[in-house]
């Protein structure tokens, strides 16, 4: 297929850019690429204006900057954040219409469903009754669809992905390989006589809203009661563990390996690093940030940032990360001084005897 060109001044104004020289205005452009892969026609980028040397041997088109740079051979698009107008010059080059290829002779269908035309389902897709699906959704290969789940327009389920019965999904929601969405809550009651485990029934759902991305093999678990909310916007890295009842605001993002308890609140623009954990009926305020491996078991107030386990304000956090490298060091030291002590106590007292 033939890349489409684009002129620097078309992707230049499609992130409030400025081309540098008028001269470069109507490069043409084919695709982007990162400093050291970039080649002729391809547009790349850089973070830091302090780190230009990078660009030096790189035969790239043209470049999109921080601020202008001087002596810079290749033509430049000046914006305030080339990193977001990287990600979204590269979705627009991306961009292909979509083409619906309908439904695989293998898919198995139930009954009374209600499924656009305008959809590609791939081979081995199970489909339970009831189930609504929107416009321009794509189901990979062995995708399961239970019973009863409203999937919007524009989702895009990757091989293996699971939907559990009366789920929802909102518009543009991306779910990657093998995650799981509506499994049973982790509920059960213990009788302590026995000590058996009896399971509490998890009959409430889950809700994605709207642009959400779910990572690969990342499990969402249904409500006990109620439902599990994931606002729009959010973005759950891989093999990320969301409990029953918990609710995720606008635009956080869970980085591989974290896990939220059940019940457990998170405002918006949170940020949980990777293998980072929130304790159950724990309320996170909007743009809390969290270490990686953080353990957080207490409400956290709006902006806290936050590492160590359990979870401290990250400076404190990172002060006392670098004494505890000494901490064998000081505990000799201790022991030397707490018996120099004491042999200058038992001084005195043989004196006062005296």
């Amino acid at each position: 297929m033939t890349a489409q060109t684009y002129t620097l001044q078309e992707l230049a104004a499609l992130v409030a850019g400025k081309v540098v020289r008028e001269k470069h205005k109507t490069i043409p452009i084919t695709g982007l690429n990162s400093i050291d892969l970039a080649g002729p026609g391809e547009l790349t980028f850089l973070l830091d204006a302090g780190r230009a040397d990078l660009l030096a041997d790189c035969p790239a088109s043209a470049c999109l900057v921080p601020q202008e740079i001087d002596g810079l051979a290749m033509a430049q698009i000046v914006v305030a954040d080339p990193g977001l107008a990287e990600a979204v010059i590269h979705n627009h080059i991306l961009a292909t219409p979509f083409i619906a290829r309908g439904i695989h002779d293998s898919a198995v269908i139930g009954q009374d469903c209600e499924i656009s035309d305008q959809v590609t389902i791939g081979p081995l897709v199970c489909i339970g009754d009831r189930v609504r699906i929107g416009d321009r959704v794509v189901l990979h290969p062995g995708v399961i669809i239970e019973d009863d789940v409203e999937i919007g327009d524009d989702c895009v389920l990757h091989a293996g992905a699971m939907v559990a019965h009366d789920c929802t999904l909102g518009n543009r929601v991306v779910l990657f390989h093998g995650a799981v969405i509506g499994s049973d809550g982790f509920g059960f009651a213990t009788d302590r006589r026995t000590g058996v485990h009896v399971t509490k029934p998890q009959v409430g759902t889950v809700r994605l809203d709207d642009d959400v991305q779910v990572g690969a093999n990342s499990c969402i678990d249904r409500a006990a009661f109620g439902t599990t909310r994931i606002r729009a916007g959010v973005r759950l890295d891989n093999q990320v563990m969301i409990g029953h009842n918990v609710e995720i605001g606008e635009n956080s993002i869970i980085v591989a390996q974290a896990g939220i308890a059940g019940s457990s609140k998170l405002g918006r623009n949170v940020i949980l690093a990777s293998k980072a954990g929130v304790a159950d009926h724990v309320t996170i305020g909007d743009g809390v940030r969290v270490a990686a491996m953080g353990g957080v078991h207490n409400d956290q107030p709006a902006g806290a940032v936050l590492g160590g386990a359990p979870a401290i304000d990250v400076k404190i956090w990172a002060r006392a990360c670098a004494v505890f490298h000494r901490l064998p060091e000081m505990v000799r030291d201790i022991r030397r001084l707490r018996k120099e002590i004491n042999t200058i106590k038992s001084e005195l007292q043989q004196e006062k005897m005296e």
